[in-house]
């Protein structure tokens, strides 16, 4: 996933990097919530990733707060993946298994919560927008000599901030043999052009078939899971400083006008504007 690894006092026994061809790959216990008492209520830690890294299925005694200061990166919880940015990140209830896929060149930050001092926001993981003032307070907390009392109130405030957001970009991945050449090909290149007819064909079922298979497996429709794979995708190179022109060719748009009416409908937000921000 794309954390670094859980801050001192958190009583994590992490594992160095495993080398695995070109990318790294960590590991991490498997706590349940509150397995361990941390001394802390809120910690923060950065870390820039140098290389590509790959974190396997772990989970914290510690609520967690993912989000990138610089960079996309992804978390998985079983067949569901999350695309984490510097404005959108993920909140994983205490306990909660999960993976997940950093870029090199992602700095991205890593919030624990102590589980017996902080309400969680959703039972299960959700998307939370990461606005300016509660990136300003979740600094705030990493500063040294803050008091107890600034540092309580801090606290109380980033508490109230946390919901979550309205344009989470999740994905579920389908799980059943008659998708898995779909997922696959898309994964591969999501700028793959096989229409819905098409894969039926090379399936040998009916379009209707994998239609209602998309649905029951993932919520959407073949089209609308198409442009959801190919928006995460694509905010991974718009976070990489790509041009927007040459995103669109990457992710199987043939212009960049009908690429970011299928991104801004995915995402809420225009490409030039997400690759600013």
């Amino acid at each position: 996933m794309v954390i670094r690894g859980t801050p001192p006092g958190s009583g994590a026994r992490a594992e160095g990097p495993v080398r695995r061809g070109a990318a790294d790959s960590r590991r991490l216990p498997l706590y349940a919530a509150g397995e361990i008492d941390v001394e802390y209520v809120v910690r923060g830690t950065d870390e820039a990733i140098d290389r590509d890294t790959a974190w396997e299925e772990h989970s914290h005694p510690t609520h967690e707060l993912l989000w990138n200061r610089r960079g996309a990166s992804s978390a998985s919880v079983g067949p569901r993946v999350w695309t984490i940015t510097p404005m959108v990140g993920l909140w994983i209830p205490a306990g909660t298994p999960h993976a997940g896929w950093t870029p090199a060149g992602t700095v991205h930050h890593a919030v624990q919560f102590r589980v017996r001092s902080v309400p969680a926001i959703s039972g299960e993981p959700v998307a939370v927008d990461v606005t300016p003032l509660l990136r300003l307070l979740l600094d705030r907390l990493t500063a040294e000599g803050l008091d107890p009392a600034a540092r309580a109130r801090t606290e109380a405030v980033v508490f109230d901030l946390l919901a979550p957001a309205r344009n989470g970009l999740l994905l579920r991945i389908p799980e059943s043999r008659l998708l898995a050449p779909i997922v696959a090909a898309v994964g591969d290149d999501p700028a793959d052009a096989t229409t819905l007819a098409g894969w039926a064909s090379r399936l040998g079922v009916s379009t209707r078939t994998i239609t209602r298979a998309f649905q029951a497996e993932t919520g959407l429709g073949f089209s609308r899971w198409l442009a959801t794979a190919r928006a995460q995708r694509a905010v991974e190179l718009l976070a990489r400083g790509e041009q927007i022109a040459d995103v669109a060719e990457q992710v199987g748009y043939h212009s960049a006008s009908a690429f970011g009416t299928a991104f801004r409908r995915v995402t809420g937000m225009n490409p030039a504007r997400y690759r600013s921000r």
